[in-house]
């Protein structure tokens, strides 16, 4: 008889409500006045604020698995889907005006958006490799679709095409990856991969191999060099309401299903700290040089968004080196205050769409301190924020990572975080120049209206990055114990660990009676 397994709903509901608000919106947008779509934005709205009451719920809750082990919720779990949340729900404030301007106004944007975040909530929320894959590819399929959804713009059908080649050949990397893991332990699931990599040293090869193809996946969705070629194309053809949600979409989503796998690989620490060290240092200093010359705003957030990955790749090694002393609160802190000041800077040079039409060089910016005031200053607040200048919540967070890398012993990475940051400083300069300083002729004859929608998200962005430093304390506090009850982890006495693997899966009955 098929045992059927223990639901807990409660668990499940964040995520059911974000995939059925999705197929609700695509049922109104059938029947939606012609190129009004605010039934479906109010909608979209709605559910995105019952799941995230919902999870405010179970911070705090102890871990806790359902559908056979299928689904993980803990408390990084929980803190990455509040992160996902209300960074889709900042996007759909301002999306449905600039959707208007630029003559897209597409009601199939808000269900397959709902959709992408509900595979990325997956992602997060889970130890089983076989769900991994499923929720990146809700994840990315829908965004494939998003960023190509600017039918008619050359740009906007080149960047979805080149998202979508490279992105199947980054899926098949990631689901080679899992079938080695397969392999070496007889489990999908990352904790029985764990307990398998301490048990046996026959397929130790294989393992590697395994975590290796893995990077390269999950690498391509967080943009680490030497995996972010698409990126700047991507988010300068994407529509930019489309970019802004991917920027924070994709990268948490990944970088919370990296910290899993490494999590349970730290038996093979030796092999993969050092490749992501390198990796760190080259995504960093690649995406802040290269941003340097660019002339497209888009092109150049890009790359700051691949350096903004290498911050907080730092900010995940130090805690993988010292777990127990020291938490995922830096990094749980820097995706809430990169997603104000991302979406906020993104929201802002929007604007540059109207008529059907999309400036996006530097130049378009022009004027805007004289035509959008008020847009300009919150473009300016969040740029500062995105160099990390105090007070603002881009300082308090690089200063956090700075530190816990000096804590974990890694003053390299330390060093180059900071030359970093003051690389940076040139490139926003030049964006925050041409909206106040430059009084050349615009290329954009003129702006886009702010619509309310637009102004909120501003204000609520520039109020989360200078805000933040009152925040820290909670926000740290409750990413305090983030990665430590991550996985089931076995303690192992420094004589067992200096004694050679015994060749005997280690039962789960008795991994039990351990714990």
């Amino acid at each position: 008889m098929i045992q059927i397994p223990t639901i807990d709903w409660g668990v499940l509901m964040p995520t059911i409500i974000v995939f059925v608000t999705g197929i609700i919106g695509l049922l109104v947008e059938m029947f939606r006045p012609k190129q009004n779509n605010n039934l479906i934005v109010g909608l979209s709205l709605a559910g995105l604020t019952a799941a995230f009451v919902l999870l405010l719920g179970q911070l705090g809750a102890e871990p806790t698995t359902t559908i056979a082990n299928m689904v993980f919720r803990d408390q990084l779990a929980v803190l990455l889907q509040l992160v996902m949340l209300g960074a889709t729900a900042l996007c759909f404030l301002f999306s449905e005006g600039y959707l208007r301007q630029r003559r897209i106004a597409f009601g199939e944007f808000y269900p397959l958006a709902l959709w992408s975040l509900g595979g990325a909530m997956i992602m997060v929320g889970t130890q089983n490799l076989l769900m991994l894959f499923v929720g990146l590819e809700v994840l990315s399929i829908a965004l494939y679709c998003l960023s190509g959804m600017a039918r008619g713009d050359q740009r906007s059908e080149e960047s979805a095409l080149k998202y979508f080649l490279l992105g199947a050949f980054a899926s098949a990397f990631l689901l080679y990856g899992i079938a080695f893991i397969y392999g070496a332990s007889g489990t999908l699931d990352l904790e029985g991969f764990k307990i398998a990599l301490y048990a046996t040293d026959s397929t130790f090869v294989m393992a590697v191999f395994a975590i290796a193809l893995m990077l390269v996946g999950l690498g391509f969705k967080a943009a680490l060099v030497p995996f972010h070629q698409w990126t700047p194309d991507v988010y300068q053809g994407a529509p930019t309401n489309v970019t802004a949600f991917m920027s924070i979409i994709s990268k948490v989503a990944a970088m919370g299903a990296l910290i899993r796998v490494l999590t349970a690989a730290d038996a093979l620490q030796n092999f993969w700290f050092p490749a992501l060290t390198g990796i760190a240092i080259a995504t960093m200093t690649v995406g802040n040089l290269v941003a340097l010359v660019q002339k497209d705003v888009k092109r150049a957030l890009g790359y700051s968004s691949v350096a903004h990955a290498g911050y907080l790749l730092v900010g995940i090694l130090a805690h993988l080196k010292m777990p127990v002393e020291i938490p995922l609160a830096s990094v749980i802190f820097y995706f809430v205050t990169y997603t104000a000041m991302t979406i906020g800077a993104f929201a802002m040079i929007s604007i540059t769409a109207k008529d059907g039409k999309e400036g996006t060089r530097t130049q378009d910016l022009n004027g805007m301190w004289r035509k959008a005031p008020y847009a300009a200053g919150v473009l300016f607040i969040c740029l500062v924020s995105l160099i990390g200048v105090p007070p603002t919540g881009g300082f308090f967070g690089k200063l956090a990572i700075f530190n816990d890398a000096l804590a974990a012993g890694l003053p390299v990475l330390a060093i180059t975080l900071a030359i970093n940051s003051v690389i940076s400083t040139f490139y926003y300069w030049q964006i925050a120049k041409a909206a106040f300083v430059d009084d050349e002729p615009a290329l954009q004859t003129d702006f886009a209206h702010l619509n309310p929608g637009l102004k909120l998200t501003g204000a609520i962005c520039v109020i989360g990055v200078l805000g933040i430093a009152f925040m820290a304390s909670p926000l740290i506090n409750s990413g305090s114990t983030a990665g430590r009850d991550t996985m089931s982890v076995i303690q192992l006495e420094p004589d067992v660990q200096d004694t050679p693997a015994i060749a005997v899966p280690i039962p789960t009955e008795v991994n039990q009676e351990v714990r």
